[in-house]
């Protein structure tokens, strides 16, 4: 079953991306921290890579995402985790170096698991420093690579259950 990501905008600041996975909690964020699944789901469309996977998953701990796409172009976003509280909860703060929206600023990012009858519900809220830059990521196409990321998410998901 596949679904497509759910994006809203409840404030000036804010973007809501909710979407629900065929897998346990635990299982799901293992995918959504651990380098060696992060590597082969969260690559955004298709020609992209991802080419740097650092992530120190605890309070403090920083990491850094790099993705190159075909025709050259990199993306890199980097940060520190505030809050780590395995499997439901983590909070860190965001910041693209380069790509398509570095000039956003330092954003704050949440995400929530929350599981009913074996499925996990992804929801992960975003608070931008304006308006302006939660515009310019919602301009940005993003929904176009987080449904091919979850897409394969959803592939690894199903192998890591067996």
């Amino acid at each position: 079953m596949t679904n497509a990501v759910t994006i809203t905008t409840p404030t000036d600041r804010e973007i809501v991306i909710t979407r629900t996975l065929n897998a346990s909690r635990a299982l799901v964020w293992d995918a959504m921290h651990k380098p060696e699944f992060l590597r082969r789901w969260m690559l955004g469309p298709p020609g992209w890579e991802m080419t740097v996977c650092e992530n120190d998953v605890r309070v403090g701990g920083r990491f850094r995402n790099e993705w190159k796409s075909a025709d050259g172009m990199i993306m890199a976003m980097t940060g520190v985790y505030g809050e780590v509280a395995r499997p439901e909860r983590i909070v860190r703060t965001e910041t693209f170096e380069t790509g398509c929206t570095p000039q956003m600023g330092e954003q704050i990012g949440t995400m929530v698991l929350t599981e009913s009858a074996g499925r996990t519900t992804v929801t992960i809220t975003s608070l931008f420093p304006s308006k302006e830059a939660r515009d310019g990521m919602l301009a940005s196409g993003m929904e176009h690579g987080m449904n091919a990321s979850y897409a394969r998410l959803d592939e690894l998901l199903a192998t890591m259950a067996r």
